[in-house]
């Protein structure tokens, strides 16, 4: 291990850039070495300062149920025990309706999807349905051109 691979904050791209370098020279190192501990840590920063600079949010809880269930290859008729009807599946499967706690606890201990990303609000689809109807009911009133 070299005097250029001394550990150093990540501060700016310029340093992320070297460290991405420096990862990539050690790469390979054993374990149990110096080369091997002085990479573990460059991957730590590293990890630290994609984590400030790029967050990544967790899955939204209908993405995340449609990846388990095509992890697991399930359908929507294995959602069955833990949403409750078919109906209730296909309208929570087409972010029709929310989850509600029981369900959130019975995917979670059934299918093992965190329940902290079950929680967070789903992502609502474009709602074009009702505002159309609006304007169809305001157009009824008005004559055609």
């Amino acid at each position: 291990m070299t005097n250029a691979h001394a550990l150093r904050p990540i501060a700016s791209e310029a340093d992320y850039t070297a460290a991405l370098a420096i990862v990539e020279e050690l790469m390979g190192a054993e374990l149990d070495t110096p080369a091997g501990r002085a990479l573990d840590a460059w991957v730590t920063l590293i990890e630290a300062y994609e984590a400030r600079h790029w967050p990544i949010d967790p899955p939204d809880p209908i993405d995340a149920l449609r990846a388990r269930m095509e992890r697991q290859q399930l359908q929507a008729k294995d959602l069955l025990p833990y949403l409750g009807t078919s109906g209730r599946v296909s309208e929570i499967l087409n972010r029709r309706r929310a989850l509600t706690l029981p369900m959130i606890r019975r995917l979670s201990e059934g299918l093992g999807i965190p329940a902290q990303i079950l929680v967070r609000e789903t992502v609502r689809p474009f709602e074009a349905r009702p505002a159309r109807k609006q304007k169809m009911r305001a157009r009824k009133g008005k004559p055609r051109k």
